[in-house]
């Protein structure tokens, strides 16, 4: 049985890097090697040429997140005839991936990669402002979402989310955004520790990812803060200015490693002994799914999707949100229970492998049709 043509409609894409590109791209890939077609619609960005079956759109600079483009709403006529569409955002390629599938009734797809709401600080003048940033942001998704056929979210606790707190009333199916197993996987790390100059004769832990204020990286500071560790920073963000600050003024050895390149991550992975997630806005955490394929726990707020990603006792531990000494307890657990977690953490990659998810989303795009 051939495969759906499906249209994907991100205002999220390459060269921005982080999950929602990640896992549109990975999709995308995966589908074809299927023999399907999946064209994306996405912002133009100068410093990144499309590859086939890419169609960027003309983009602004969002002017609260730097790095971050709005493509204008349009729906390019290169795209062909498509079964179905899959808009990975609600805004701005959100509404041309709605006027397709209305104008052509076909099927609406709608995935769920991020709680709007909980980035009203960026734009915010205030805590009022931001109350009704957040409130306007929940009433905005719930008319989008209400809109598709399908809404797709990456676990469970998203999934509860979208329904009780944001009031969606369509129907709501887990895919998880699945992890390329092949690429991450445990790894000789001797290059990577040398390039980057990290110890031998101690723990590492480490975070890699975008550096919001949403994610809370100070904690992983305030929380190792006196321990006989190093700190790995991977990624960028406009958080990493104040997170350098307070990294100067703790008692605790940090490094700053800037970007890394996709395929330096399973070195990352394979070097850090904890990796250490505070994010309580997390509708995944894909990150921690790519660390314990490379058989390294996870110490990570008990909030959001991580509160079920992370298995305790098994692939990591969590703790209370905003419990900075039960933080610590969690990273020095980890680092205790590391070799036996490790080969746990191993025993699972099968069931987070990304022809996992894409077997998953086969199964709702043939549902919707």
């Amino acid at each position: 049985m051939s495969l759906p043509s499906v249209a994907a409609f991100t205002d999220t894409y390459l060269p921005t890097v982080n999950g929602v590109t990640y896992t549109v791209q990975s999709w995308r890939d995966a589908w074809h090697r299927r023999g399907g077609d999946m064209p994306i619609v996405y912002p133009a960005a100068d410093d990144y040429e499309p590859d086939e079956r890419e169609f960027p759109v003309q983009s602004l600079p969002f002017p609260f997140y730097e790095g971050f483009r709005v493509g204008v709403p349009r729906v390019p006529a290169e795209i062909g005839e498509m079964d179905i569409v899959h808009a990975h955002t609600p805004f701005g390629l959100g509404m041309s991936a709605m006027r397709l599938a209305r104008s052509q009734d076909l099927p609406l797809v709608a995935s769920y990669h991020t709680p709007t709401s909980e980035y009203a600080a960026y734009v915010s003048l205030g805590d009022r402002v931001e109350r009704t940033i957040r409130k306007t942001a929940r009433s905005y998704e719930r008319w989008f979402f209400d809109r598709a056929d399908v809404v797709v979210t990456p676990s469970e606790r998203t999934r509860e989310h979208v329904r009780e707190e944001v009031g969606v009333s369509t129907p709501v199916e887990v895919v998880s955004n699945g992890v390329d197993i092949e690429r991450f996987q445990p790894v000789e790390t001797a290059d990577f520790r040398e390039r980057y100059d990290l110890p031998e004769d101690r723990p590492v832990v480490g975070y890699t990812g975008r550096h919001g204020y949403e994610k809370c990286l100070p904690d992983i500071v305030a929380a190792t803060d006196g321990m006989d560790v190093t700190v790995v920073f991977g990624g960028d963000g406009p958080a990493r200015e104040d997170l350098e600050s307070r990294a100067a003024a703790a008692d605790v050895d940090v490094r700053f490693l800037g970007f890394l390149p996709r395929e330096e991550l399973p070195a990352f992975y394979s070097v850090i002994d904890a990796f250490a997630f505070p994010s309580p806005v997390e509708t995944q955490g894909l990150v921690a799914l790519e660390a314990n394929a490379c058989g390294t726990p996870v110490a990570g707020v008990d909030s959001g999707a991580l509160s079920v990603t992370i298995e305790d006792g098994v692939t990591g531990y969590t703790y209370p949100q905003g419990d900075v000494e039960a933080f610590q307890r969690t990273i020095e657990r980890v680092l205790d229970e590391r070799e036996a977690h490790g080969e746990q953490c191993l025993d699972h990659r099968d069931e987070i492998s990304m022809e996992n998810a894409v077997d998953t989303l086969e199964d709702v795009y043939r549902g919707v049709l």
